[in-house]
């Protein structure tokens, strides 16, 4: 039992790193900030014994700080197919797909996307964390996606009325 609650301690741990991740306009901090977050809610997911999200979210940490330095289809490949792999491999119930299924468009997102574009990907792949989570009743997992969800959908909303009006929201990036 004190493993569970570690676990759901560190769920909550990475709730508090990730609740702002979204907000970044900066591409680099989202995804550096972004890595963290999936570091530490992977390590929840292994003591949860979800091992295909745990593993799932560990790829996507290394995937993400990696995106900062590339954006190659053969390395989007190599991620898609270890997600694939690591993430089927243990796979007991329908629901754990799921974060496979997640962190195979978000690993096109961060690869084939910029802007809007991949933060309406990374959308969708949050519903689908969303959902594992909280069948596999993660508190920390439920509200850390959950917030994700709502989130980054205003965040997307009040970018995409930004754009409408001329402004580029996302112009700090370019300018570096």
């Amino acid at each position: 039992m004190s493993v569970y609650w570690l676990a759901q301690g560190i769920g909550v741990i990475a709730f508090l790193i990730g609740i702002t991740t979204f907000l970044n306009r900066d591409e680099r901090r989202f995804k550096v900030q972004l890595s963290i977050y999936s570091a530490v809610i992977g390590i929840h997911f292994f003591l949860m014994g979800a091992f295909p999200a745990g593993a799932s979210a560990e790829l996507n940490a290394i995937r993400t700080l990696i995106t900062l330095r590339t954006r190659s289809l053969w390395v989007m490949g190599i991620f898609i197919v270890l997600t694939l792999l690591s993430g089927t491999i243990h796979v007991e119930h329908w629901f754990e797909v799921l974060p496979v299924i997640g962190t195979i468009a978000s690993t096109w997102a961060l690869f084939r996307c910029k802007g809007l574009t991949t933060r309406c990907v990374m959308w969708c792949s949050t519903a689908c964390w969303v959902t594992h989570n909280a069948l596999l009743g993660s508190i920390g997992g439920t509200l850390i996606e959950g917030s994700f969800l709502i989130v980054n959908g205003v965040t997307i909303i009040r970018f995409w009325k930004m754009q409408k009006r001329g402004i580029d929201p996302f112009l700090v990036e370019k300018t570096r």
